[in-house]
């Protein structure tokens, strides 16, 4: 086989547009303590390091821990039954995932998101596709540590994890956060322009192969570059 046969994701971003969702239910559970409300383009800097970190970046700087906590449990209840509103996938992703499990290659997903809204929203968007799906857990400690990609990699199996021992496996993703993530892990980064980040932000964050399109990453992905 040619090219990556094992390929780790990212989530919000990479595979789906959950942006307006996730600032939408900031801003609801903001309202709920009686707090300013943030505008789409500060909820789109946010995100990326968990929705704790997204409510703690949202709230005031003043605001003390059991506001936080307070805003923090309001957005998992909100966004528990509207996590998939106004979200979509990105297009021509679900069908790049189906060709590429299709050619045998392993797929997972690694997200930065709490697990109940990473499950629910691949059991719509991608139900059976991937061979590994994890969201934030107890005891294994997030992106951009390694943790979580090693996690998936073993999941899927010891075939994944000499595929990262060898450099055929690969990390997508669309932040630095996806950056680090990958550099932690020892594993090449494809970043990709369409989600939270620009092209230009992505370069900053030291990105080196940056792609535009579906079609653009699948041929990166096949030509193992």
């Amino acid at each position: 086989m040619r090219g990556f046969s094992t390929i780790v994701f990212d989530l919000d971003g990479t595979l789906l547009d959950t942006i307006e969702d996730l600032h939408l239910t900031l801003n609801h559970a903001l309202e709920s303590e009686g707090l300013p409300t943030r505008t789409f383009e500060e909820a789109r800097a946010f995100v990326g390091n968990g929705i704790r970190r997204l409510c703690e970046r949202g709230v005031p700087e003043e605001s003390s821990p059991a506001v936080v906590d307070a805003v923090f449990a309001e957005f998992n209840r909100w966004y528990a039954a509207h996590c998939n509103d106004h979200t979509h996938a990105y297009t021509g992703m679900v069908e790049l995932v189906g060709a590429l499990r299709g050619e045998g290659r392993r797929v997972a997903v690694v997200s930065n998101k709490s697990d109940y809204a990473v499950q629910d929203l691949m059991d719509i968007y991608f139900p059976g596709a991937f061979d590994a799906v994890l969201g934030v857990r107890e005891g294994i400690a997030r992106k951009p540590a390694r943790d979580m990609v090693d996690a998936a990699l073993a999941e899927m199996g010891a075939e994944a994890q000499a595929d990262a021992r060898a450099g055929h496996a690969v990390y997508v993703g669309d932040s630095e956060v996806d950056v680090q993530t990958a550099a932690n892990a020892e594993m090449p980064c494809i970043s990709v322009s369409w989600g939270f980040r620009s092209a230009e932000q992505l370069e900053e964050a030291g990105a080196t192969h940056i792609v535009a399109t579906s079609a653009e990453l699948a041929q990166a992905i096949r030509e193992g570059r």
